[in-house]
């Protein structure tokens, strides 16, 4: 089933207020859904635009009520947990929660949501997430598996790079990418001439870009937070001008290129599941609008359009279950979410099996005049 929404215009949005209820389902059931996100801490960026996707899409619908409780899960496991009981504890469990983006906190509550059986949607990237045999995962951003191979495929296939540089974060998130880029890269017979792991404390990357300089790197491949990427471009323009850079997703946030200058950003590329702010079609632009109306003139990126698409495909099996007069129950939502497909803005949605609800990935390029990226290639890579 196709992608549907009501037409909502700015001042509706304004009006409706974050937590508005329509009149049309006034009279049917509320489903009160968690929102676990990271606000706080070195993914506050993502996190927030995670929360800002699921809860513009529950402030659209208005043929179901969602009622979003948001949980900040700051940026450990540990908090993480602390979050979903107390989410857990508050009568019957939901039919479904948003679960966060941050790798180890998803690897912390994926067995806490089996023994509860509530589904988690997610855009955590990180591939061991799919590895665990959990069938309440459900993953609405392509895994590590899926953008990590078109990351090294474009530098490999499109920029013809001999020597490439990975410069990761020391995460959970940044060992994933990692891993998947060593097994592409060497696939292509271009095994990386640097890898260099950095903290997200790190405040200064040039020893790093050094070595990389030193290695005769002839790109340089960033799997990093937002932070550090920000950092490492700038620094590199200073040390290694002139080498081109392919970044990970957090390079296309809106958020992120605004903290450069768009020179800065010239030769500069990131994978990604989507870029709104490119608006490459008419659901996508009307996404544009609407968030930007709704969250006072902020673009969103990727995982705010992923987590909107979820929100509306919980919409869909909802609806599903309605229409067949079936309960809406945690394990009815999970077992429709495993089994239909659905059409969003930012692609369309099925499992492979595993909780990979999205194969498909972006190249977006920036030209040095602007800081909208322009789309340079697309893959449909299933993760292996």
């Amino acid at each position: 089933m196709g992608w549907r929404r009501r037409a909502v215009t700015p001042l509706t949005l304004v009006a409706a207020g974050l937590l508005a209820v329509a009149p049309a389902f006034a009279q049917a059931p509320e489903f009160r859904i968690p929102v676990l996100v990271p606000l706080t801490g070195f993914i506050a960026l993502e996190g927030t635009s995670q929360r800002n996707g699921a809860l513009l899409a529950m402030r659209q619908i208005g043929d179901v009520a969602f009622r979003p409780e948001v949980l900040d899960t700051t940026s450990t496991p540990e908090a993480a947990v602390t979050a979903w009981s107390r989410a857990m504890s508050d009568g019957a469990p939901p039919i479904a929660a948003i679960g966060p983006i941050l790798g180890t906190q998803m690897l912390a509550l994926l067995p806490l949501a089996e023994q509860r059986g509530v589904p988690l949607l997610t855009i955590s990237g990180t591939a061991r997430l799919s590895e665990m045999g959990n069938t309440h995962l459900f993953r609405f951003f392509p895994s590590d598996g899926t953008v990590k191979v078109a990351h090294a495929r474009y530098v490999v296939e499109k920029l013809g790079a001999k020597r490439p540089a990975v410069i990761y974060q020391s995460t959970a998130y940044g060992q994933s990418g990692r891993e998947q880029l060593a097994k592409t890269f060497n696939d292509l017979k271009t095994p990386a001439v640097l890898e260099e792991s950095v903290a997200p404390t790190v405040n200064d990357l040039t020893p790093a870009l050094l070595r990389a300089k030193a290695a005769n790197a002839d790109v340089l491949v960033l799997h990093l937070h937002a932070p550090s990427t920000v950092l490492a471009v700038r620094q590199a323009r200073q040390v290694l001008p002139g080498v081109p850079i392919v970044a990970g997703s957090a390079m296309h946030q809106p958020a992120t290129a605004a903290l450069l200058e768009p020179a800065e950003l010239k030769g500069v590329c990131a994978e990604t599941a989507s870029s709104p702010l490119s608006a490459g079609s008419r659901p996508m632009a009307d996404f544009l609008r609407d968030y930007r109306a709704a969250y006072s003139n902020s673009d969103p990126d990727a995982f705010a359009a992923a987590q909107y698409d979820a929100v509306y495909m919980l919409r869909h099996v909802v609806t599903k279950l309605r229409a067949g007069s079936r309960p809406v129950s945690a394990a009815a939502v999970r077992e429709a979410l495993a089994t239909e497909e659905f059409r969003g803005i930012g692609a369309t949605y099925k499992s492979d099996g595993k909780g990979n609800m999205a194969q498909e990935a972006e190249i977006v390029c920036y030209d040095g005049t602007s800081r909208v990226p322009v789309l340079s290639s697309r893959y449909a890579i299933p993760p292996r």
